[in-house]
């Protein structure tokens, strides 16, 4: 049997002898050497996701002017930040949109601009144009400031993402016969195409589906620069169906990320817009995954073929809650641009970009056996189910068959 801990990984990272694959290069070797031999001969696999995700943004410190300011009221480029934290930190949400867009008052509105664009925009080293207001303090005497502001000149800027990288998603179709316009695209009346937006067997949660060495502290690839798993994410929900090989057959588990956005590229984090919906951005995040057993090898060599997604109509069962699932569909056969559902074939289509996926698993892995890059342990697991109460003392036995992939 296989063991290996982290420190002894990284360092045969740090001698440059640690062999690094990515998920997609990984299904294949194991096919033709096997579990065991593949678990002894591989060190870290490396996956990636290039999608479309709303729970993200970033703190700033705009830092103090003279005289000082508690800052009531922050636009950046006509976009509002939140300032219910301190007198100059700011949280800028992704899904923010100017005050003066129509939003759909003139329905499909276009959301040309809003904070995944603001986000892009800093990183892309441009000016952005600050406006506060204050209603003035003793200590804080300041009204009003007006000023454009680069990402490089203040003195923080955090990227902090509440909910990133879900394991599985919906594929969203349309039952009706009118067009639908949702966070999910453009949906064609009776069944006209079919959107999804995961990586598949290159994202994330999917080669590490219980979460044995994905957690709080885990380093990633975010944004084009570093980054850590701080959390798990909203909405996270390890407790949703499994197939017999441990992965999720509905949306699942969630990671909330964070990292210096002063480190980040506009390749990786881009501002999106959502004709009759809104703004979003398009993250990069790549997770390594430790070769620390054979259950490893066995979790991350899960192929599109063995995923399944739930196909979901957004003409009802989803905006009014119902849950009801017309099918279930292989990432393979999405990837293939057509599913069947109720005996009709359908075009498919992602949001996702799983070239991006594979760009960035390649980068992570090239960090790492460039010796840039070494990996941390999580602190601790992420729980499989229910809430705070079940992180004290939170530890599983590598025997533990709950814990097990079975696709090998």
């Amino acid at each position: 049997m296989v063991k290996k801990t982290i420190e002894e990984i990284n360092a045969k990272i740090k001698a440059g002898k640690a062999v690094v694959v990515t998920a997609e290069e990984l299904i294949p070797m194991v096919k033709e050497q096997g579990v065991a031999e593949t678990a002894q001969n591989v060190d870290v696999v490396t996956t990636g996701t290039f999608g479309p995700m709303c729970s993200s943004g970033a703190f700033f410190n705009l830092g103090h002017p003279k005289p000082r300011i508690k800052m009531a009221k922050v636009l950046l480029n006509g976009v509002e930040a939140y300032t219910g934290v301190a007198a100059v930190d700011v949280y800028l949400g992704a899904t923010q949109i100017p005050e003066t867009d129509p939003a759909n008052k003139n329905f499909p509105g276009e959301f040309n601009y809003g904070g995944g664009h603001v986000l892009e925009d800093l990183v892309k080293g441009k000016e952005v144009l600050l406006e506060a207001t204050a209603y003035g303090t003793d200590c804080y005497p300041r009204k009003k400031l007006e000023k454009m502001i680069r990402l490089d000149e203040l003195p923080q800027a955090i990227l902090f993402n509440p909910r990133n990288a879900y394991q599985n998603y919906n594929v969203a179709v349309n039952l009706s016969d009118r067009t639908l316009y949702t966070y999910m695209g453009i949906l064609k009346p009776n069944l006209g195409n079919a959107n999804y937006s995961s990586a598949g067997q290159l994202s994330p949660l999917f080669n590490d589906p219980y979460y044995r060495v994905t957690g709080p502290g885990t380093k990633i690839f975010l944004g084009g620069g570093v980054g850590f798993v701080s959390w798990n994410g909203t909405q996270h929900n390890p407790g949703a169906p499994r197939d017999a090989h441990g992965v999720p057959t509905a949306p699942a588990g969630t990671l909330a990320v964070i990292g210096d956005l002063k480190q980040m590229s506009p390749r990786w984090l881009r501002g999106v817009s959502f004709l009759g919906y809104g703004v979003s951005l398009m993250v990069g995040l790549g997770v390594p995954i430790p070769v620390i057993d054979e259950d490893m090898i066995r979790c991350a060599a899960v192929s599109d073929s063995e995923i399944f997604a739930p196909v979901v109509d957004y003409s009802e069962s989803y905006p009014q809650g119902l849950g009801e699932v017309l099918t279930t569909v292989s990432y393979a056969e999405l990837r293939s641009g057509e599913i069947n559902v109720n005996g009709k074939k359908v075009p498919a289509a992602p949001l996702s970009s799983y070239y991006g996926a594979r760009q960035i698993a390649q980068i992570l892995k090239e960090w790492i056996m460039d010796g840039k890059f070494l990996l941390t342990a999580p602190a601790f697991n992420i729980p499989l189910a229910g809430g705070i109460s079940d992180y004290q003392g939170l530890v599983f036995s590598d025997s533990d068959p709950a814990r097990g992939c079975h696709n090998a």
